[in-house]
């Protein structure tokens, strides 16, 4: 019985040993268990936080895609839009404002500007306009575009290509001498038109394009020059500068003949009142293109162009009725694009009350300027450019001095005033700077142009070739064929 109590407790022994030593190898694995999970767990952690931080980055990629996409998009469509304002919009504008003898010569100095500028500007105008150079004038670091590509450009605009920037400014740079065609109308040699323009695309209105929007200019706000001048869309660089252009052009060409004792009436306002509505539309793509971006800063100054052309008709209409006692149709459209200009500086930096205020100043003033400043100093501004243009341009630019606003734009910075209804009275001068540069640089550079155009090749047809009109004598060949 000892033997069998003995083996017994011999036995349990073991057992107890075996089971200690079975418990050793489990609470190894249960804590290899417990560690095994906790660094499963650690590892499906970081899996899952590479993962989120993969599908962030690739949400932000496609977000900036998306961003790039509808900006480019907006600026191609805006680039299409300005380019029908020159044609058909400015084409048949000025084309029915003619008598009918000149329509096509008036309708081809537009369209010449939309092929020959474009190659120009190519070559070496946006090189000189936007290329990096001095405060007067770009470089020719970009001549024949080149290192112009499809890569932004974050100093002018940084969600869409170069190219894009590019070809939208070219638009500007077609309509801008397109519009002093309107001041010697009917009485121009195409060939000294065409030397006159390429030679003023090059001296007059690629520096001022520097000054306002290039990179270092003189008075460009945007990027920190010496005098910030607010031109959102070409108040001085194309208004004011084809409108003063093409008074000194007109001044310098003398008036037709018979002017001012013939009537020469506008041979088809139906006409002009196509163009002019074509230029209302194409305006957005001019002004709130601008923004350079599809964007809010579009939007308002997309809606600011509306008001303040809208305005403007009714206050040219308004100041014709009075005076002459019914509206005319001419005097509406008129209006419209007066009130078109005025706006154009203003159309980023405004609120929509504003630019009430501002279409509606400039339709009056301007309806004074073709009216009574017009026939007390006897000029023959043709198809009244200066009047629209030069004086619409100075006075807008002149206006959004006044009326510019940090809550639309806040060129200057968060919390700094723009305008002089803000507290910034200083920018009324840098204002007026803008203008007197872009005068003195449109009287100057065109006189220039004009004496070494006209000494070279001439500028006026003869006198038999302006009476039998610039569709004959110019291209052999008539507007209409009436039937007999």
């Amino acid at each position: 019985m000892r033997c069998i109590v003995s083996c017994s407790a011999s036995r349990v022994l073991l057992l107890l040993v075996v089971a200690m030593a079975g418990m050793g190898s489990l609470g190894r694995e249960m804590v290899a268990q417990t560690t095994t999970p906790s660094t499963s767990a650690s590892g499906s952690s970081a899996d899952r936080l590479a993962t989120l931080e993969k599908q962030m980055a690739d949400n932000t990629a496609a977000v900036a895609a998306a961003q790039t996409s509808g900006d480019n998009a907006w600026m191609l469509v805006s680039a299409a839009l300005v380019l029908m304002m020159s044609g058909p919009g400015l084409a048949l504008f000025y084309g029915g404002l003619v008598r009918k003898k000149n329509i096509l010569g008036t309708m081809m100095q537009t369209f010449a500007m939309m092929a020959v500028i474009t190659v120009l500007w190519a070559l070496v105008s946006y090189s000189l306009a936007f290329g990096d150079g001095n405060a007067f004038i770009g470089g020719l670091h970009n001549v024949f575009l080149r290192g112009v590509g499809l890569a932004p450009d974050v100093k002018y605009a940084a969600t869409i290509p170069l190219q894009t920037f590019m070809v939208y400014q070219l638009m500007f740079a077609i309509i801008t001498p397109a519009l002093i065609t309107g001041a010697f109308a009917e009485r121009m040699k195409f060939s000294a038109m065409l030397v006159f323009m390429i030679l003023w695309a090059l001296f007059v209105y690629s520096p001022m394009a520097h000054m306002v929007w290039g990179k270092g200019g003189l008075l460009n706000a945007a990027l920190s020059g010496r005098f910030p001048c607010l031109d959102f869309a070409g108040g001085t660089v194309v208004h004011v500068t084809s409108g003063v252009s093409a008074l000194v052009t007109a001044l310098y060409l003398g008036k037709r003949i018979g002017y001012p004792k013939v009537a020469m009436p506008p041979h088809s306002v139906v006409l002009s009142f196509i163009g002019a509505c074509l230029l209302w539309v194409g305006w957005f793509g001019f002004n709130a293109g601008s923004a350079l971006a599809a964007g809010t800063l579009a939007t308002s100054a997309f809606v600011a162009t509306h008001f303040g052309a809208a305005a403007a008709a009714i206050g040219w209409s308004a100041a014709e009725w009075l005076r002459q006692g019914k509206v005319s149709a001419l005097g509406a459209i008129s209006g419209a694009v007066a009130g078109l200009v005025g706006i154009t500086p203003a159309a980023g930096f405004v609120t929509p009350m504003s630019a009430l205020w501002i279409g509606l100043i400039v339709g009056v003033f301007c309806y004074f300027m073709v009216v009574k400043v017009k026939a007390i100093f006897g000029y023959d501004d043709s198809l009244d450019a200066f009047g629209v243009h030069g004086a619409g341009g100075t006075m807008g630019a002149i206006l959004t001095g006044v009326f510019a606003n940090s809550a639309i734009n806040p060129i200057f910075g968060a919390g700094k005033a723009t305008g002089l209804l803000e507290g910034n009275g200083h920018q009324m001068l840098n204002q007026l700077t803008g203008v007197a540069i872009a005068w003195v640089i449109s009287i100057v550079g065109t006189l220039i142009i004009l004496f070494v155009v006209d000494k070279v090749i001439g500028l006026r047809v003869n006198e038999e070739s302006e009476r039998i009109g610039l569709d004959l004598s110019q291209h052999g060949e008539e507007g209409y064929d009436w039937a007999s």
